[in-house]
C-alpha cells in the first residue's frame, strides 16, 4: 500500500526535519566545578556586589576588585567563587586580613580561619587583575571586546553569555544565584565614558586623568548580564509612558551615529515596550530603567543596559530570518534582546541546560511583535516562516550541572512550540494571562523549566508535560499517522516519549478545523467523511509530520 508523507516544516524534504545524530558530548572536571551547585557553592547566598575595576585599553588590562555579601545557609569554612585561570587572584580579603585559597581550573576554593555560621551575614573580597580573554566573534564567543571608534578611540565592550562573568571578573558564576543588586564601579581613562546596568550614581574625577562611572543595580540581576561598555559615547534619552508609570530611555551611541540612532531607536523601542507589556506584563526593571547601548557586535541582553550593534538597520543585519518578509519591517535586535528584559532577566533559567526558558520565549516575542504591529496572521506566518532556522539536530534541553546548553533549536524550534501551544489552549486571552502570570509569578526569580511547564499546564487546564518532553528533550518531531479502515479515519502519533498525546486540528478541505486528540495507539479520529484525497491537517500552526497510510 502507498503511504504519502507530509512534512510541516517550512522546508519541503523530509532530511531538514529528521532528527540527525548528535555527536557524543564529552566534560571535563572544569566543567563539572563550573556547572555544579555543590555544597562549596550552595552554602552561601549571595546578595549584594561591589564590582570596582579599572579599564586600560591600551594595555587590554583590568584590575580591581569585588566584594561578596553573603547569608550563609549552613555552617561552612571553605567556599568556591570563580575566576577564569589566565586573571590572577592578587588577595582574598575577610575582615580586613588576607586569606587562604586554592585553584583549580577557573575554580578558586577560600578557606576562612573559624566556621562561618549559618544564618550569618557576611562578606569577602576578592582584588585581582590581567589581561582577560579576548572575545574574537561576539556575541557568540565571550569576553571583552576590544575595538576602535571612527575617531581612533578605544571602544570597549563585555559580552559573556554562556561561557560566563568569570571570564572578565570574580563571580559565583552559576545562573542560580543572583544578587538582590550591585554597584558597578568603572575606571576609565579621559576623554572616555563607561556605561553600565541601572542607574548612573556618581561620576568621580580622579588624579591623572581617569575618570570612575558608579552605576548601581536596584533589582536581582544575573551575573552574564553585568556589563561594562567604554566608549567616546554621546547620550540621548525620552521616557515611555507604561503600565508601572514613567520609564525612563537612555540611548548611549557612538557621535557620527546620533542621528541615525535616533531615527531607528523611536521607531522601535515604544511600539516593543506596548508589544511586550501587552503580552508579558510590565518591564520589570522600572527602577533601573532602560537603555541602548551601542557595541561593536551585534547586541546581547544586559539587563537594562541592552547591546545594539545592528548598524541602525531592519532585520536581522538586514536579513529576514523568517522568509516571510514580516522581519524586514522591524530591528531584530532592538526586539529580540529587549525582549529578553522579560525572559532571560526578569525570569532566569537555574541552569544553563534550560537555556532556553530564556530563547524560546524571547523567540516567540518576536512574532508577537509582528503580531502587535500588523495583525495576528503576520504573526503567525512569522513564527512559520522561522522553520527555516530548524536542523532538529539534537535535544533544546542540555546536560544539567554542566554547563551546557542545547541545540540552538530552542531559538526557532522552541518559538513553534509555543505557538503550538497557544493554538492548543485556543482561547487568545487566556494564552497572553499565561505568559503574563509567569512573569507576575515568577517575577526576579530563576527557576528552573520543569516549574514553567508545570504553570502553563496548570493555568491552562491542559496537561503540556509530554509534549514538551517531546520536543525539548528529542530532536525528532512528532508524527501523526493516519490510516483508513472501512471508509474510518484512524490515527495515532508515532513520538520518542512513552505515552505521548496532543491535540491537534484536523479538518475536511475547505471546511472548519476540529480538533482531535490521537495517542500512540490508533483509533479514530472522529470525523466524518474523511478520506486521503479531502484530509487536511493544520500543519501551518503544528511543527509535525503527517503520514498517511
Amino acid at each position: 500500500m502507498k503511504k504519502t508523507l507530509l512534512l510541516l516544516a517550512c522546508v519541503g524534504i523530509l532530511g531538514k526535519a529528521a532528527a540527525q545524530t548528535p555527536a557524543p558530548l564529552t566534560f571535563t572536571r572544569a566543567d563539572t566545578l563550573r556547572g555544579a551547585l555543590t555544597s562549596l557553592r550552595t552554602c552561601y547566598d549571595l546578595h549584594y556586589y561591589h564590582l570596582d575595576v579599572k579599564l586600560d585599553p591600551a594595555r587590554k588590562y583590568i584590575s580591581g576588585s569585588n566584594l561578596f555579601r553573603f547569608t550563609a545557609t549552613e555552617d561552612f569554612n571553605w567556599l568556591q567563587f570563580d575566576l577564569f585561570a589566565n586573571l590572577a587572584v592578587d588577595k582574598v580579603l575577610y575582615k580586613g586580613k588576607s586569606v587562604p585559597f586554592t585553584r583549580e581550573a577557573n575554580a578558586v576554593f577560600v578557606t576562612f580561619p573559624q566556621p562561618i555560621r549559618k544564618g550569618t551575614q557576611d562578606e569577602f573580597t576578592v582584588q585581582y587583575s590581567g589581561n582577560p580573554t579576548e572575545a574574537k566573534r561576539a556575541p557568540w564567543d565571550g569576553g571583552l571586546v576590544y575595538s576602535q571608534d571612527k575617531q581612533g578611540k578605544p571602544w570597549v565592550v563585555s559580552a559573556c553569555q554562556g561561557i560566563g562573568a568569570s571570564i572578565w571578573w570574580p563571580t559565583k558564576d552559576h545562573q542560580a544565584d543572583e544578587v538582590d543588586s550591585m554597584l558597578i564601579s568603572v575606571t576609565v581613562p579621559k576623554g572616555l565614558q563607561d556605561v553600565s546596568n541601572g542607574r548612573l550614581r556618581k561620576t568621580t574625577k580622579l588624579k591623572g586623568g581617569d575618570t570612575r562611572f558608579d552605576w548601581f543595580v536596584a533589582s536581582p540581576i544575573n551575573n552574564y548580564c553585568v556589563a561594562l561598555n567604554v566608549g567616546d559615547y554621546q547620550h540621548f534619552g525620552d521616557t515611555y509612558q507604561g503600565e508601572n508609570g514613567k520609564l525612563t530611555l537612555d540611548y548611549w551611541v557612538l557621535p557620527e551615529n546620533v542621528e541615525k540612532a535616533k531615527k531607528q531607536f523611536t521607531a522601535n523601542v515604544e511600539p516593543m515596550l506596548k508589544s511586550m507589556e501587552h503580552w508579558f506584563g510590565p518591564y520589570p526593571f522600572y527602577q533601573d530603567g532602560y537603555k541602548l547601548i551601542e557595541s561593536p557586535h551585534l547586541g546581547m541582553e544586559h539587563q537594562s543596559a541592552v547591546a545594539y550593534g545592528n548598524s541602525f538597520g531592519n532585520g536581522y543585519r538586514g536579513r529576514d530570518l523568517s522568509g516571510t518578509g514580516w522581519g524586514s519591517k522591524w530591528d531584530f535586535i532592538i526586539i529580540h534582546e529587549s525582549g529578553h528584559e522579560w525572559f532571560g532577566n526578569n525570569i532566569t533559567s537555574k541552569d544553563l541546560a534550560d537555556m532556553w526558558v530564556h530563547e524560546s520565549f524571547t523567540n516567540y516575542s518576536e512574532s508577537l511583535f509582528v503580531e502587535s504591529q500588523f495583525g495576528k496572521q503576520a504573526g503567525q506566518e512569522y513564527v512559520h516562516g522561522t522553520r527555516l532556522g530548524i536542523t532538529n539536530d539534537g535535544p533544546i534541553i542540555g546536560e544539567f550541572n554542566l554547563n551546557n546548553k542545547g541545540s540552538g533549536d530552542m531559538y526557532p524550534k522552541g518559538g513553534n512550540l509555543l505557538n503550538m501551544t497557544r493554538t492548543i489552549i485556543n482561547d487568545d486571552e487566556k494564552w497572553r494571562q499565561i505568559l503574563r502570570g509567569l512573569n507576575k509569578t515568577f517575577y526576579h526569580q530563576t527557576v528552573d523549566g520543569t516549574q514553567v511547564i508545570d504553570y502553563i499546564s496548570q493555568q491552562s487546564g491542559q496537561d503540556f508535560t509530554k509534549i514538551y518532553a517531546q520536543y525539548l528533550r528529542h530532536p525528532n518531531i512528532p508524527t501523526l499517522e493516519v490510516r483508513f479502515e472501512n471508509g474510518e479515519a484512524l490515527g495515532r502519533w508515532v513520538a520518542d516519549v512513552p505515552g505521548f498525546s496532543m491535540p491537534v486540528r484536523v479538518r475536511q478541505k475547505g471546511g472548519e478545523y476540529r480538533f482531535v486528540t490521537p495517542t500512540t495507539a490508533f483509533k479514530p479520529l472522529g470525523i466524518a467523511g474523511l478520506t486521503k484525497d479531502n484530509l487536511e491537517v493544520d500543519t501551518f500552526n503544528y511543527y509535525i509530520g503527517v503520514l498517511v497510510d
